[in-house]
């Protein structure tokens, strides 16, 4: 046998050797990716950066989740949406969960879930939020899950906005201000990548650093008179005595705030039970508030005629915003009660308009007209 053919059967062996080595090597590999968990993790972070699209900001989501293992899934983006996805704790059984939707609110009214937010403004501070804070046009509501919802006009396509809603559907164990904080930056800043990927132009605001909740009613922060009044309520200072006379001589009130979608004012009675309920809406936020029904000043639940309502017209959208005062009411099983027994018009008129006027003062808003009564 030649030299050369001993050489090329060497060479075979030998690339034979070196294929079964790589392959072995791989194999190992493989084997210790599975049994270490590296590839599972790499699997999560690929999902979680696919996210809504890939549209999911992640900045927030160790802290709204209190874990840096997540996983993450697309959902059914029904009703209209953009994208809708959920994330979740990675690690097996454990608490914490939270979704993501984007829609736009220009041709249609926006999804059932912020719509139905407003079926309750006539129900104590059910229909309470606080604002988000930092210049962004958001709002924190705390029903059975806590609720970030951010509304983004769109300065290049007047009447279009982006809605981002953001939901701890199973809260993690934690530090209740890092999670509602990490919810809201993920909520904030999804709304903010999404309006840079569809070419809206919208004025965001400055990093989250602290979300609070709504401070009213679930946290048990105590009203304080009317006349002391420094946040939403601040514009009722002068119709203390007037409100006194009509049962309500406290306030809840939130944090002023001339960008937050929604604004709440409490009057509240001296056993500390909410009488009536001031509130206005802006943009995407008046646009739900309409669709849901509850804007007509003519009659509240059960036909009562106990509220007033006007409206505005406001820079940055199309859509008036919405101004309301209703008499607020318990219910307690079957039973329906009104803290405050008879409903004054005249007040609701004057608290209302007042209310008004001062919020689109602060807004840059016109044309503030009461709604007549039908």
């Amino acid at each position: 046998m030649s030299t050369m053919q001993n050489k090329s059967r060497l060479r075979r062996r030998r690339a034979g050797w070196y294929l079964g080595i790589f392959v072995a090597v791989l194999a190992v590999t493989a084997q210790v990716l599975y049994s270490t968990g590296a590839y599972d993790s790499w699997r999560n972070a690929r999902s979680v950066d696919r996210a809504c699209g890939g549209l999911l900001a992640q900045g927030g989501l160790p802290d709204a989740l209190q874990s840096s293992e997540l996983r993450a899934e697309q959902l059914d983006s029904g009703h209209g949406l953009l994208t809708d996805c959920m994330v979740k704790r990675a690690d097996s059984g454990a608490d914490g969960a939270l979704t993501v939707s984007l829609q736009w609110s220009k041709d249609t009214a926006v999804s059932t879930e912020p719509r139905a937010w407003f079926t309750d403004v006539s129900s104590g501070v059910a229909a309470q939020a606080a604002p988000l804070g930092a210049g962004w046009p958001g709002i924190v509501r705390n029903r059975t899950d806590e609720t970030v919802m951010v509304t983004l006009d769109c300065q290049n396509a007047p009447g279009k906005a982006l809605i981002a809603l953001g939901v701890l559907i199973n809260k993690p164990d934690g530090a209740a201000p890092a999670v509602l904080t990490g919810l809201g930056r993920v909520t904030a800043e999804t709304a903010q990548k999404a309006a840079a990927t569809y070419g809206c132009h919208a004025n965001a605001g400055a990093r989250l650093k602290e979300v609070n909740p709504p401070p009213a009613g679930s946290q048990g922060r105590p009203p304080a008179p009317l006349d002391q009044s420094r946040g939403s309520c601040a514009a009722l200072r002068g119709l203390a005595p007037q409100a006194a006379r009509n049962g309500v001589p406290q306030a809840m009130e939130y944090p002023a705030d001339s960008r937050t979608p929604q604004v709440n004012c409490y009057l509240v009675t001296d056993t500390d039970k909410p009488g009536y309920g001031v509130y206005a809406f802006y943009g995407a936020a008046a646009k739900a508030f309409r669709a849901s029904g509850e804007s007509g000043s003519s009659a509240g639940p059960g036909g009562t005629n106990d509220r007033a309502s006007a409206t505005a017209t406001c820079p940055g959208s199309t859509e008036p915003a919405a101004f309301l005062i209703t008499r607020l009411r318990e219910v307690d099983m079957n039973d329906v009660t009104y803290p405050v027994p008879r409903y004054s018009p005249d007040f609701a008129n004057a608290a209302l308009k007042a209310f008004a006027d001062n919020e689109a003062k602060q807004r840059g808003c016109s044309e503030v007209r009461m709604v007549a009564a039908s």
